[in-house]
């Protein structure tokens, strides 16, 4: 047997969920220490750099809310593994002691801590803010439909044609 090679598979009923050790990871070296090649971590760029677009882009973010984005990938990133953890077990339920898994009760918390996060970020999306410079070089915006006659822009007294009064003082006709 090679040295490499466990000598017998692990115990289903030790293993963990690995939630103390990512967040060791997680807190050891931060973002580092996930590779930047994995799918997951290739995820989490792009949830972070949707969350930058949302408010508005990067030039438009503050360092607070930079650190709060920081925080909800890393919490979503756990978030993440102990849902996918949960939805590998058997049950749910911890039949030996009648009451739900406690890392359901973590992932709640997690999950808590997430909404948290994307509350004080703003959940509404925020327009670019663009520069005298980009409205130049894109040109003025087209609009999107033509008036309505009425002039109302919702549709009503379409084919009504509104009259204006004569400038004529003499009240001649």
């Amino acid at each position: 047997m090679d040295a490499a090679e466990p000598s017998q598979k692990p115990n289903p009923r030790n293993l963990r969920h690995g939630l103390s050790l990512m967040k060791r990871a997680l807190k050891a070296g931060g973002a580092r220490a996930l590779d930047r090649r994995t799918r997951v971590s290739k995820a989490l760029d792009h949830w972070r750099d949707q969350l930058i677009s949302d408010l508005g882009g990067p030039e438009q973010i503050s360092t607070q809310q930079r650190a709060i984005i920081n925080v909800a990938v890393k919490t979503k990133l756990l978030l993440d593994s102990v849902d996918a953890w949960l939805l590998q077990q058997p049950s749910l339920i911890n039949l030996r002691k009648r009451a739900v898994h406690p890392a359901i009760l973590q992932r709640q918390q997690l999950a808590d801590s997430l909404i948290r996060a994307m509350v004080q970020l703003g959940l509404e999306r925020k327009a670019k803010v663009l520069s005298l410079n980009d409205y130049l070089t894109n040109g003025k915006p087209t609009p999107s439909a033509h008036p309505s006659p009425s002039g109302s822009g919702n549709g009503q007294g379409a084919g009504v044609q509104e009259v204006q009064p004569s400038q004529n003082t003499t009240g001649e006709a």
